[in-house]
C-alpha cells in the first residue's frame, strides 16, 4: 500500500478526515499482572489431525514473544469505570499473566483523543486502538497501523475454522492488505417506537413517510405519554442531524431516504458527493419542515447519544433510531425502571427508506509503534475469539459483576442454579447486562462448545437485530485519498455549519448551497471526486 508520509499524523489525523468534535479529557486506568496462561483460539480449537498448513502456522505462533504488558486506547463499547472495568481488567489478566493498561476516554470524545494520541507522535502511541471504518482507512493509508495480514494468515483462529468474517475482512482490507481486525458482524441502527404512545394517539406503526409524519405530529401536539398536557413532548430527537461518524445518516434515517453527505457512487459505479445530489436536497426541505413544525427536540444539533438516551427514558420523544440488538432491550428495561413502558416497537423501514444501512464493525488495530506487534496479535486480538474463558469475558463480561449461575432473583427476574443470566447493571440499576464488548449476536467466532448466555438473550434483543439483518446494506469503505485526507476534514465541518443553518437558521436551501460554492466545499468536493474515481 502507498505511503505518503506522515502529514496528517502531525496535524491531527482524526480532525483531517472528519468533523472535529467536542474536547473532553482523557482518563486511564492501568492494572497489576495476572498469573495463568492464556486461553488462546489455537487451545481451545478441537483436536483432531491437522494438516500441514496447521501445523505451519501453529509453529509460527509457538515462536511468537508474549508481552509482558499490553496498552490499549479504548471507547465506552469496552466496558467502563461505572460498569465494572476493574473486574474485567482484573480477569483478562488472570486469563494471560499479562499487564493491560487501559486508556479510555469518555465515549462522545473517543476520536478526538484519539487524533490527538496520534498526532502527538508515536512515542505516545498505545499497541492497540479501536478504529471505525470513517478512522480506520486514513489511520492505515499514512502508515500509523501495523500490517497485520501474514498475523491472521498464520494464526491458530484462521486455522481452527472458528472464524465467520472472512468476508468482512476481505472489505477492510486495503491494496490487499489487513490492518484491523473485526470480531463483530456489520451492525446498525434501527428505530424504535413507543407503542403506548401510538395506543395513547389511536395510531399504528408507520409504513410510509406520511404515516411517519403524522405520528411524529401526533407525539408533538397530543398527549402520547398520557399526564394529560397537549403538546409537552415531541415526536423524535437524535444526536445531530449529521451522525459523529459514518454511517452519516444512521440516527435520522426516515428523513434521509438513501440521500447521504457522504461520498457514494452513483448507477454508473463512479465516485461523487452525496451532498451535492438533489436527494439530499430533498432531505434538507423535510429536515427543515418537520424542524418548523415543533417535532423535532430542539437539541438535536447539541445533542450526544447518552443526552437522547436520558430523554427517551425521560418519556420527552417518543420515537429513537438506535443501535439494533441488545440496545433494544436495554431501552425498553430502563424505561421500564423509570416506572413507563418499555414495550417498544422495532419499526420496519418505511416504504420511502427501503432499507437501514450497516456499517462495517469497528475494528481492532495495532498501531505501527508497537514493539511487539505479533505478541499483541496473537494475546490480545485473537484471544478473544478464542471459544472459552477469553471469549466469555468480552462476550458477557466477569462472572459475579456482570453475569452468574447462581439460583436467586434479579430485576424481578428469577433463576435457577446453573441457569445463565445477567446481573443488574452497576451503571444503569434496574436493567440487567447483556453483552460486553462483543455482541453475541453479532460474533464472528463459533464457541468451541455453545454460547452460554444464548438462552439468556431477552426475544425483543433477538427481534429487533433480526428485522434489521432483513432489511439493511453494508456500507463498503471509501478509500483514503490524499485529498481526502487533505480537505475532507474542513469539508464535513462546512457541511455540518450549511446543514445546521438550513434546518435550524431559516437559510433557504439555495443560499445555503451557494455558501457551499462560496466558501470552497464545491472545489474541495470536486478535488476528492476525481481523486477517488482515478
Amino acid at each position: 500500500m502507498r505511503k505518503r508520509g506522515r502529514k496528517l499524523l502531525a496535524t491531527g489525523l482524526a480532525g483531517a478526515m472528519t468533523a472535529s468534535m467536542l474536547l473532553t479529557g482523557c482518563s486511564g486506568g492501568s492494572s497489576s499482572s495476572g498469573t495463568t496462561a492464556a486461553n488462546t483460539s489455537g487451545e481451545a480449537a478441537e483436536s483432531g489431525e491437522t494438516t500441514g498448513e496447521e501445523t505451519t502456522a501453529a509453529s509460527a505462533e509457538d515462536d511468537i514473544e508474549k508481552p509482558e504488558q499490553i496498552n490499549i486506547l479504548v471507547n465506552g463499547n469496552v466496558f467502563t469505570l461505572d460498569n465494572g472495568r476493574d473486574e474485567f481488567e482484573k480477569r483478562w489478566e488472570e486469563l494471560t499473566g499479562i499487564d493491560l493498561v487501559i486508556t479510555q476516554p469518555d465515549h462522545d470524545a473517543y476520536n478526538d483523543v484519539l487524533g490527538q494520541t496520534f498526532a502527538s507522535g508515536p512515542e505516545n502511541w498505545p499497541d492497540v486502538v479501536i478504529l471505525s471504518s470513517a478512522y480506520y482507512t486514513g489511520y492505515a493509508e499514512e502508515g500509523a497501523l501495523w500490517d497485520m495480514t501474514d498475523a491472521w494468515e498464520n494464526s491458530d483462529l484462521k486455522a481452527s475454522g472458528r472464524y465467520k468474517g472472512e468476508e468482512i475482512l476481505e472489505k477492510l482490507k486495503l491494496d490487499g492488505r489487513l490492518y484491523g481486525f473485526a470480531h463483530e458482524n456489520s451492525k446498525g441502527c434501527i428505530t424504535y417506537v413507543k407503542q403506548s404512545w401510538l395506543d395513547n394517539c389511536g395510531l399504528d406503526v408507520p409504513t410510509n413517510y406520511e404515516e411517519y409524519l403524522e405520528m411524529l405530529d401526533a407525539f408533538t401536539n397530543g398527549d402520547p405519554d398520557g399526564n394529560g398536557i397537549d403538546g409537552d413532548t415531541y415526536g423524535v430527537s437524535a444526536a445531530g442531524y449529521i451522525a459523529p461518524e459514518a454511517p452519516w445518516t444512521m440516527y435520522l434515517p426516515e428523513f434521509y431516504q438513501g440521500a447521504t453527505v457522504d461520498f457514494t457512487k452513483d448507477e454508473n459505479g463512479q465516485w461523487v458527493d452525496g451532498f451535492t445530489q438533489d436527494n439530499m436536497k430533498e432531505t434538507l426541505q423535510r429536515m427543515r419542515e418537520a424542524y418548523e413544525a415543533g417535532y423535532m427536540d430542539p437539541e438535536t444539533l447539541t445533542n450526544g447519544t447518552s443526552d437522547c438516551r436520558n430523554k427517551f427514558w425521560e418519556d420527552k420523544f417518543g420515537v429513537f433510531t438506535y443501535w439494533s440488538g441488545t440496545w433494544g432491550t436495554t431501552l425498553s428495561t430502563t424505561l421500564e425502571a423509570n416506572g413507563l413502558s418499555g414495550d417498544l416497537v422495532a419499526l420496519p423501514p418505511i416504504e420511502e427508506l427501503g432499507n437501514y444501512v450497516a456499517k462495517l464493525p469497528n475494528v481492532m488495530a495495532i498501531t505501527s509503534s508497537c514493539k511487539n506487534p505479533e505478541g499483541v496479535f496473537k494475546y490480545f486480538i485473537e484471544s478473544m475469539l478464542d471459544g472459552g474463558d477469553m471469549q466469555l469475558l468480552w462476550t458477557y463480561g466477569v462472572e459475579g459483576t456482570h453475569w452468574s449461575t447462581e439460583a436467586e432473583t434479579v430485576c424481578g427476574n428469577s433463576y435457577e442454579a446453573g441457569e445463565f443470566h445477567g446481573l443488574e447493571s452497576l451503571e444503569t440499576p434496574g436493567t440487567q447486562y447483556q453483552k460486553g464488548y462483543i455482541d453475541p449476536l453479532l460474533s464472528l467466532g463459533e464457541w468451541v462448545e455453545e454460547d452460554p448466555g444464548r438462552a439468556f438473550l431477552p426475544e425483543f434483543t433477538k427481534e429487533s437485530q433480526e428485522i434489521f439483518d432483513a432489511n439493511s446494506v453494508t456500507l463498503d469503505l471509501i478509500p483514503s485519498t490524499e485529498a481526502m485526507a487533505t480537505y475532507n476534514g474542513d469539508l464535513m465541518t462546512l457541511k455540518r455549519s450549511i446543514v445546521a443553518d438550513i434546518v435550524t437558521q431559516g437559510l433557504s436551501i439555495e443560499d445555503g448551497y451557494q455558501r457551499f460554492v462560496d466558501e470552497g466545499g464545491q472545489e474541495w468536493s470536486d478535488i476528492i471526486v476525481d481523486s477517488l474515481n482515478q
